[in-house]
């Protein structure tokens, strides 16, 4: 029992990656964030990795600088019953969040938002299609 006080909580481990994931996904560094928020940026590095619990009204200041709601960082967080409506697809976005926490998926994000051209959007996500399916076959 003593063991598992050490550990961080699975749900303050979830909450920091997704405050890592839309920082990152903003281009915003630990020290902007920190600076903000009047604190350092270890803490908000304690804060990503879970080992630092985040309070409510500092979780509610980190999301109007991250220009999120406050459930965003509670999106697919673990111990949701399997029972609750749409988990089935909710389950299955967290390829987009392994997607955007790398270094190529967030270059990915940021240069397809600048295309303007829906057409050249498209045509792009059809390339990319393309390509995986013929990575597929191979």
């Amino acid at each position: 029992m003593i063991e598992n006080k050490k550990k961080p909580n699975p749900i303050d481990i979830h909450v920091g990656s997704r405050i890592r994931l839309r920082r990152t996904m903003l281009g915003m560094s630990q020290e902007k964030l920190g600076e903000s928020l009047g604190i350092t940026f270890q803490q908000i590095q304690k804060y990503e990795k879970g080992t630092n619990r985040v309070g409510a009204s500092r979780l509610q200041n980190i999301s109007g600088i991250l220009n999120v709601p406050v459930s965003f960082f509670f999106e697919d967080a673990p111990g949701e019953s399997a029972g609750q409506p749409g988990m089935a697809e909710a389950s299955s976005s967290n390829y987009v969040v392994d997607f955007l926490s790398s270094s190529e998926g967030l270059q990915l994000n940021r240069a397809f938002v600048k295309i303007t051209d829906p057409k050249v959007r498209r045509r792009l996500v059809d390339l990319v299609k393309a390509l995986a399916a013929e990575a597929e076959s191979e």
